[in-house]
């Protein structure tokens, strides 16, 4: 069942379901479901822990996540009525703060936000608990602020810059709603204290391991995500170009035409493929890229329940998931020369399959759903 909010009314309805263990049903908020990549595939696996939990977010593609997330009642916001998609949903972010403050949640004593820009936001009542698993602070206000302002014309820059300030000081007083903060990796961690002041346990998102199998590898490297700057995929581009190897990349985003018009004749560009595809292709690759500091980086551990290496850059999440020289290959960041190194070097051949899926079901979804029921539990019982 899908609500759409448009006032801050009457309070949403608890569901309770006789069949659920004796724990804790907290109400689940995310910042918006238009897609399923790795932070939405982790609010499936919160979801998933508790069947009969209602859901939050501000914009919703029931065409799209209609099916993962079937049971759950789903009240967005009044952005809902905008109809906005993937392609396009950064053209309101102005007016998400406002939103998920908005979103009805105060009729709950427990809630769960998984946030990487607004969920943390939220209302709840007055002494509730707010638990917030954050995948990142809002990149744009924050550790990506300048890259964002550069990558649009300079005549904007001046409207943008008062906007990411705003959204910042909005952020900051945002996190003081919060009760407890949940880091997904050691980076996140950091970031939270820094900028929010804040403490956070770390809970690593899951992989979805059963997804994937591994098959004999083909003669090509692998890219899988959003074709935005701050994902690096250029600079992946240039290393397998600087190799002589072949690359395909999966994903859509704001600089698909542009990476596709300047390396399309080196690279087949897949745009969004389905989760049978998308594991054939893991399957079949030499080896996956992963070019940029990711907070955790599902598509690593997806890469390696595929039973493939990961080439990618030694920082943030690659750290805590990668075994280099085992399941895959660390290379200095920003360094173009050392991944074509990596790539056109090293014999992909001699990382066995076994070990490196076995590295990938350290984070499956039954453990990471068992320690945030913990969390969830031990915040429910100090209210």
């Amino acid at each position: 069942m899908l609500l759409e909010h448009c006032a801050p009314t009457a309070p949403a309805r608890r569901i309770e379901d006789a069949t659920e263990p004796p724990t804790t049903t907290p109400a689940l908020a995310h910042d918006y479901l238009l897609v399923l990549r790795g932070a939405e595939r982790t609010f499936a696996a919160m979801a998933d822990a508790w069947p009969a939990a209602p859901i939050y977010t501000l914009l919703y593609d029931d065409q799209v996540v209609g099916r993962r997330f079937a049971g759950h009642e789903i009240t967005t916001s009044a952005l809902q009525r905008v109809h906005m998609r993937q392609g396009s949903f950064r053209a309101l972010l102005p007016l998400y703060p406002g939103a998920a403050e908005r979103l009805p949640v105060a009729g709950h004593d427990v809630v769960l936000s998984s946030s990487s820009a607004f969920a943390h936001g939220i209302h709840p009542a007055p002494g509730a608990a707010h638990i917030c698993y954050c995948h990142s602070p809002f990149r744009y206000a924050w550790h990506e602020r300048d890259r964002t302002l550069e990558e649009v014309r300079r005549p904007l820059r001046p409207v943008l810059r008062a906007v990411l300030e705003r959204n910042r000081r909005w952020d900051q007083q945002a996190s003081t709603r919060v009760t407890t903060y949940v880091a997904n990796s050691r980076i996140t961690q950091k970031r939270i204290a820094e900028f929010y002041g804040r403490d956070a346990e770390i809970v690593h998102p899951p992989v979805e391991v059963d997804r994937f199998a591994p098959s004999e590898p083909e003669d090509y490297f692998l890219f899988v995500g959003e074709l935005v700057r701050h994902k690096r995929v250029e600079m992946a581009l240039q290393a397998a170009g600087k190799a002589r190897v072949r690359m395909n990349v999966v994903g859509t985003g704001p600089d698909h035409e542009r990476l596709r018009t300047l390396y399309g004749h080196r690279a087949e560009f897949l745009g969004r493929v389905d989760d049978r595809r998308l594991a054939a292709l893991y399957g079949g690759a030499r080896a996956v890229i992963v070019p940029c500091v990711e907070e955790f980086g599902i598509v690593a551990l997806e890469a390696q329940a595929a039973g493939r290496p990961v080439v990618a850059v030694d920082r943030g999440g690659a750290r805590e998931t990668v075994v280099d020289g085992l399941t895959g290959v660390l290379v200095p960041e920003n360094d173009v020369d050392a991944m074509a190194e990596a790539l056109r070097e090293t014999d992909f051949q001699r990382f066995r399959a076994d070990v490196v899926v076995d590295q990938a079901r350290r984070f499956s979804v039954p453990v990471f759903q068992e320690r945030i029921r913990a969390i969830v539990d031990a915040a429910a019982a100090s209210i």
